[in-house]
């Protein structure tokens, strides 16, 4: 990982946009939504006018007592002025903790109480409508961004107050606190450094090489996601237009994708397989997307292949990025209109030379392979340097000689690819719960979503989601599952009624649960 020691001075979060609106001072910002902290700047913005709201939020959070090395936790309503906060709360040099608006009150309260009375900045009406009492109590003092509630500080009260000027911390301490997709119970807190963050930047770096900087990137990721914040530092440093998105109707999609078409797009996979439908809309909105790209999960072929084939750019490109929020992307793979179609999703791709480096563990003494996946294990120079307050149980995660495991199960090619089959916690012995699902997708385009859980007492189960919630096709299915693996009979249920992560993934141990047959008790029959 020489790359990451190399010139690693450290991503500087706090001025990243005076530098980034230094260089190039009108690039736009569109978003689709209002900034709940300035809603008159409209949705057309500034480089220029964001390093100033920036600056201004940094200024009355020092005016309400926030001081260097403070964690401030921020929980508020959805919307991009979640990470424009983050980075006023960077700039003068205390640490941003990002917390999903998704999360629920109880769930909020407890990560707070690990923090340790941190400062709270939320608004009023989560205050009012989600956020038990108790938090003004865990709280060293609570903040609103918008609105006023009792016992708390008002940033509105204190617009017009003396800017202050930036606080650089060294780059080698906490910077950052996100959240896990909490997938397997209460969400770990992930600590970044500056050179952490800056070490991220730089894969990214790469899979952006072949675009121009004048491209439009269109973002769709949880503003609570690392990935949020380190890759809007690297798009604005760049100087490339930026298309923020909170909603991912595709209808709303297709109408800003029209009259701001973007160059390259980047979300979650789950959103980039709802869009599968633009590739159709007579509006054309992925006409001119020269690079499509999926945040750290692995994405279905049938998926690629769709979006690829929407675009009218001579040499579009997809590139599919392997990581977590651990470690940042650890390995990635392209793929091109003309080998998407029959493409393997479980291939992942290759490291980045000098930046990553991946290992697959043996679980039973014989050289991991698809009949015998072993444990992914990684080294990068992006890895967090620990779960806050949980320092046993991020040591829990490294191998005896220090290499960090995945938490996911696989192995690599003769040629270097690294390919995924499950996760750990949700291996079904016998198959690769992910490679069945990829062959459901590709049979079967009516599908919106399908995850395989065990089944209680007999074969795994599939539940599935249709576009627009239209009945199954049980013939269509009984076709699509010849000549794999025994399943039981399909679940279906519509999208909303699966529970989600913050970051769009499905929570497979919480549906097998809600799945599984409750126990006769005595008041049963």
């Amino acid at each position: 990982m020489l790359l990451h020691r190399v010139t690693n001075r450290g991503i500087r979060l706090g001025t990243v946009f005076d530098r980034a609106s230094a260089r190039h001072p009108a690039s736009p910002v569109y978003l689709d939504h209002d900034l709940d902290i300035a809603p008159e700047l409209g949705r057309r913005v500034t480089l220029t006018e964001i390093a100033d709201l920036v600056a201004d939020h940094a200024s009355r959070l020092w005016a309400a007592g926030v001081r260097p090395g403070e964690r401030v936790v921020i929980h508020k309503a959805d919307g991009f002025d979640i990470s424009l906060l983050a980075y006023s709360v960077a700039r003068i040099g205390a640490v941003p903790v990002l917390l999903s608006p998704k999360l629920d009150g109880a769930t909020v309260a407890r990560l707070l109480a690990r923090l340790g009375r941190p400062v709270l900045l939320t608004d009023a009406a989560k205050l009012e409508r989600d956020l038990p009492a108790e938090v003004l109590e865990l709280a060293e003092r609570v903040l609103v961004a918008t609105g006023r509630f009792p016992g708390t500080t008002p940033l509105a009260a204190l617009a017009g107050v003396q800017r202050v000027a930036p606080v650089t911390a060294p780059q080698d301490r906490a910077a950052l606190i996100t959240h896990t997709s909490g997938t397997t119970g209460l969400p770990k807190l992930a600590v970044q450094t500056g050179h952490t963050i800056q070490a991220r930047c730089r894969p990214q770096s790469v899979l952006l090489a072949p675009v121009g900087r004048r491209e439009p990137i269109a973002v769709h990721v949880s503003f609570v996601h690392s990935r949020m914040i380190s890759g809007t530092a690297l798009f604005a440093l760049r100087g490339h237009p930026l298309i923020v998105l909170r909603e991912d109707d595709p209808e709303q999609v297709a109408e800003l994708f029209s009259r701001v078409p973007p160059g390259v797009i980047e979300s979650h996979p789950n959103t980039l397989l709802r869009w599968e439908v633009l590739a159709d809309h007579p509006a054309k909105p992925l006409a001119r997307v020269r690079c499509f790209s999926n945040t750290f999960d692995a994405i279905h072929p049938r998926t690629v292949h769709t979006l690829l084939g929407a675009s009218e750019r001579k040499l579009p490109f997809f590139a599919q990025t392997y990581g977590q929020s651990e470690t940042g992307a650890i390995a990635a793979r392209t793929y091109t209109r003309h080998r998407s179609g029959g493409a393997d999703g479980r291939c992942v791709g290759r490291t980045f030379p000098g930046m990553t480096e991946v290992r697959v563990a043996s679980r039973d003494g014989r050289r991991p392979s698809r009949e015998s996946p072993g444990h992914i294990e990684v080294r990068s120079g992006g890895q967090i340097i620990g779960y806050h307050g949980e320092d046993q149980r991020f040591d829990r995660n490294f191998s005896p000689d220090g290499w960090w495991r995945m938490g996911d199960l696989g192995y690599r090619t003769r040629w270097g690819c690294l390919h995924l089959l499950d996760r750990e916690v949700d291996e079904i012995p016998g198959i690769s719960t992910l490679d069945l699902e990829d062959k459901l997708f590709t049979r079967l385009p009516e599908l919106l979503e399908v995850i395989i859980v065990p089944g209680a007492d007999g074969p795994p189960v599939p539940v599935v989601c249709t576009r627009d919630d239209r009945p199954l096709d049980r013939g269509r299915w009984d076709e699509a599952v010849t000549g794999l693996p025994l399943l039981a009979a399909p679940v279906q249920r519509r999208l909303d009624e699966l529970p989600h992560t913050a970051t769009t993934k499905v929570k497979r141990l919480e549906l097998a649960r809600e799945l599984a047959p409750r126990p006769i008790g005595p008041d049963r029959p």
